[in-house]
């Protein structure tokens, strides 16, 4: 059975699901910053992602270690995590590979998220260790959505947002084939035009999500006209993924990604796919990007 983690620093709160180790809240004076999972449009809010971000082909893909079959964004959401950790402004939540998931994924891994609170910021971080004998392979993703106008500014419009990035910057995102969630790199249009600013729209994710590489500086504000809303830093995140559901929902999720879906022109091979990282047999890594309510 789930249960609800609660860690609080100041004026800071968050909460934590042990199914999926999903964040389930993101307070900060009391007032909610995260998407509260309304069927009607997503019934998520932040998901871990891992051991894959979106797609693979056909919801399959061949590896050194045999077949691998899971669908969108890979099996870590879909699983119990074991609270290994809980303090006042901290957690730390695990999950280790099993029969189960080696039926999906043929290799012996050990997830550890952690959420961690300043006065200011969440932090959510990825720890992976190999727990076998043979090389790993990975990305993980975050996918956190936040509430849009933000709290308190219900009298603003989704229409009145903007992204704000660290500098300008030129840029046409990869689209996304929406039957096969498969990403044609060759095939794009343009976001940014030598500009700091993105204006968001409902109609700016008919396309599905925007897909980002190599932002400026790894952080990205989502404000309003009074200047509330959301900043997330990503360092070590080359993409960044923008999306909000079909039917104008009342939410943008920010996507800090290690990798992303099956690009169109790559094979089906798992350890071919974009940004995949890969740990040795005893070897860990971690990454980590941070939610700052404004």
């Amino acid at each position: 059975m789930s249960e609800l983690i609660t860690i609080r620093c100041g004026a800071m709160e968050a909460s934590v699901d042990t199914a999926g180790a999903q964040l389930m809240n993101l307070k900060k004076d009391g007032k909610e910053y995260l998407w509260q999972r309304d069927p009607q449009w997503w019934p998520r809010c932040a998901p871990v992602l891992f051991p894959i971000v979106g797609n693979i082909r056909d919801d399959r893909a061949d590896s050194a270690q045999g077949e691998i079959r899971f669908g969108r964004h890979g099996l870590a959401r879909n699983y119990d995590f074991e609270v290994t950790e809980a303090v006042e402004s901290s957690m730390t939540l695990s999950l280790s590979s099993n029969d189960d998931t080696r039926a999906a994924f043929p290799y012996d891994f050990r997830l550890d998220m952690t959420y961690a609170l300043t006065d200011d910021a969440l932090e959510q971080r990825f720890t992976v260790t190999n727990t076998g004998d043979v090389t790993l392979p990975f990305v993980v993703g975050g996918h956190p959505a936040f509430n849009v106008p933000a709290p308190g500014c219900e009298d603003e419009d989704f229409g009145d947002y903007v992204l704000k990035f660290a500098e300008p910057w030129t840029y046409a995102s990869p689209t996304i084939n929406t039957k096969t969630g498969l990403i044609d790199y060759q095939t794009r249009f343009g976001l940014v035009d030598n500009s700091d600013t993105l204006a968001l729209s409902h109609r700016l994710f008919d396309v599905d999500t925007l897909i980002f590489e190599d932002v400026p500086g790894r952080t990205v504000s989502m404000v309003g006209p009074s200047g509330h809303g959301m900043r997330v830093d990503f360092e070590g995140f080359d993409y960044l993924g923008v999306w909000s559901a079909a039917n104008d929902a009342p939410f943008v999720a920010i996507e800090p990604w290690r990798g992303t879906a099956t690009g169109t022109d790559e094979d089906d091979v798992f350890e071919h796919k974009r940004g995949m990282d890969f740990l040795e047999p005893g070897e860990s890594a971690e990454y980590a990007f941070f939610m700052m309510p404004l």
